[in-house]
């Protein structure tokens, strides 16, 4: 038995410093992985290469991770759901949506929910909620209904799709790499559609009733536009000869306009002042940065003697037909981590930035300073054709309306086609899923569906190495003995309780994790946990139960993130497009993670039995 030396202590500390760097987001979820891997180079903790002796391998080396079949899996599903996009089959979807959805709140969030749901058990949920996000927007506004009420049940019915299948959800793939390492049986395809199917159809129902009643009726990033006092805005503008703010005192004119307003900051020839507002009398080209609230940013965008500055360096936008949009930083955007100022924005995109909204953080600087973060939403103004370019890149997500994907034509019936060989094949068994998978998004780039750069570009690189870094962790914790020790502390605690109990336990420690840090990174550390687990349970007088039921509970708790906005990347997509505030996510979230533990919970133990 292993004891604790300072290998396992080292590990330990990893362990802690990478939930630590998850939890207070000091990096990329992907760079604290990979930094975990370093680290574990660094210090020896693994050999690189497997040690082999007589023929057989005695300790797995570093290098060992690269060849677990779930990444690969990962990366050729990106691939083939950009298939599905690029051949129209999603777009096709969400104009069957526009046409049988109706005007019926009701209607509209079943058929949405089913639609995503449907999708979403066989290709990544991202790109999904991505295209029906401004059909959904534009579907409100058409028919007079609150994106609030639609967006999270979009979210949410991504995610319970993706627990119906294996590769549902990159979780179910991890898990499922992870267990086979560890001489557990591979999971098919359908293996988890009788458990899947009775979660979607608890989430449908609740979302249908009391989620509905729990959902705020709360107007979008589009709507803001219209008065809302609840909401702010931070913007910038320069004063011109003919404002009727010059020689007066702010307190008199703009905070007299504007109830509720803030000025920041007032510069005048390059310095802040820093007269009292109730004394400081404005000039000409003076420039104030100020927090708004709801319709004052287009009232005083439109107001005479103001103008922003983007405007000053740009006369011909005056003559031009200009669109005001609205749009979310992507994940995988360029612009994450810079500002507004670095990235020279109206210089390079041709557009300017009218505000910056970021729930759940107060802004108090210069926004073309704020560093931006995935999830923020920019309100943004230009010529149709900049707005156009705009769409075109990985930056935004635009969801004033519906990003217009160049389909490839004749190939939808392909695309379909690839998609459900590959299912079929994996339902059957006919080759392990990885290799079916690779060949599926082979077959997406030969029959040109999309091409090998398109093919590059979609895999979500960051995940994949998230999960290269976290199985590199999960092997020092084997092999230096910490995740035997750590079983044996739990099971020093949860030892005299009955499997019905730790199965519980497992379900909601993964759940509640989930909605803190990655969930992946979750699924490749507590799988070996879990195994070793099962094996020191006492059941019916023998030592050891089957871990099947646990890997179940850990796939089905990975999944069931519904309780934050930060936990699940379309959870975040919906966030900032809903106008949704922190608070509504575990009001609507938390009930749903209840019901579904004790769902999982009684029928884990009857669908996949201990012994």
């Amino acid at each position: 038995m292993p004891g604790i030396n300072l290998p396992v202590v080292l590990v330990v500390i990893l362990i802690i410093g990478v939930a630590l760097a998850f939890f207070r987001e000091w990096g990329s979820p992907d760079v604290v992985a990979l930094s975990a891997l370093g680290v574990i180079i660094l210090f020896g903790l693994l050999p690189i290469s497997d040690v082999i002796r007589d023929g057989v391998i005695i300790e797995r080396g570093l290098l060992s991770v690269f060849s677990n079949g779930a990444p690969i899996t990962i990366a050729a599903m990106f691939v083939l759901s950009t298939g599905l996009e690029r051949t129209g089959a999603i777009d096709a979807m969400g104009k069957i949506f526009t046409r049988v959805a109706g005007k019926s709140e009701l209607r509209v969030l079943l058929v949405l929910m089913f639609m995503c749901a449907l999708l979403s058990a066989f290709i990544n949920n991202t790109p999904i909620v991505v295209v029906f996000l401004p059909i959904v927007l534009a579907h409100a506004r058409a028919t007079g209904l609150k994106a609030s009420k639609l967006l999270i049940p979009l979210s949410f019915a991504s995610i319970l799709g993706g627990t119906c299948t294996l590769t549902g959800t990159s979780t179910n793939l991890i898990i499922d790499g992870v267990a086979q390492e560890y001489g557990q049986r591979a999971f098919t395809m359908f293996e988890m559609s009788k458990l899947g199917l009775v979660y979607a159809a608890i989430g449908f129902v609740y979302l249908a009733t009391i989620g509905r009643k729990l959902l705020p009726n709360r107007s979008s990033l589009a709507e803001m536009l219209e008065p809302q006092p609840d909401r702010d805005f931070l913007t910038q503008f320069v004063v011109e000869k003919e404002s009727n703010l010059i020689g007066k005192p702010l307190t008199e004119t703009l905070l007299k306009e504007f109830p509720g307003s803030q000025v920041l900051e007032v510069r005048r020839r390059g310095r802040n002042l820093e007269t009292s507002l109730d004394q400081l009398e404005i000039r000409e080209m003076d420039r104030l940065l100020v927090t708004l609230h709801g319709s004052s940013i287009k009232h005083l965008h439109e107001s005479e003697g103001v103008r922003f500055p983007a405007q000053a360096h740009l006369r011909e936008l005056e003559t031009r037909e200009l669109k005001l949009i609205e749009g979310i930083v992507g994940p995988r955007s360029n612009l994450v981590g810079k500002t507004l100022e670095e990235i020279g924005f109206r210089r390079n995109f041709g557009v300017h930035v009218l505000a910056i909204h970021r729930q759940g953080m107060n802004l108090s600087k210069d926004f073309n300073r704020v560093r931006l973060a995935f999830g923020d939403t920019l309100l943004m103004e230009g010529p149709t054709e900049a707005i156009n370019r705009l769409q075109q890149t990985r930056d935004f997500v635009i969801i004033t309306e519906p990003t217009e994907v160049k389909i490839i034509p004749g190939k939808l019936r392909i695309g379909i086609a690839i998609t459900a060989a590959f299912i079929l094949g994996a339902s059957f068994q006919i080759l392990p899923i990885p290799a079916l998978a690779l060949l599926a998004a082979l077959a997406m780039i030969l029959f040109r569906c999309v091409t090998a750069h398109q093919a590059y570009e979609a895999v979500q690189w960051n995940i994949v190495f998230l999960i290269f870094g976290m199985l590199a962790l999960g092997l020092a914790m084997d092999q230096t003995g910490t995740a035997r020790l750590m079983v044996e502390g739990i099971m020093h605690v949860f030892g005299n309780f009955s499997p019905f109990v730790i199965l519980a336990v497992v379900y909601l420690l993964s759940s509640t994790l989930t909605e803190l840090i990655s969930n992946n990174a979750v699924a490749a550390l507590l799988t070996p946990i879990v195994i070793g687990i099962s094996k020191s349970i006492e059941y019916g007088g023998e030592i050891g139960v089957d871990p099947r039921p646990f890997i179940i509970a850990l796939m089905f708790g990975c999944s069931a993130s519904f309780a934050t906005p930060i936990g699940y990347q379309t959870n975040t997509y919906v966030y900032g497009a809903g106008g949704y505030q922190f608070k509504d996510f575990p009001r609507v979230g938390v009930p749903l993670n209840l019901i579904l533990w004790i769902v999982a919970s009684i029928l884990i133990p009857i669908l996949w039995p201990f012994r």
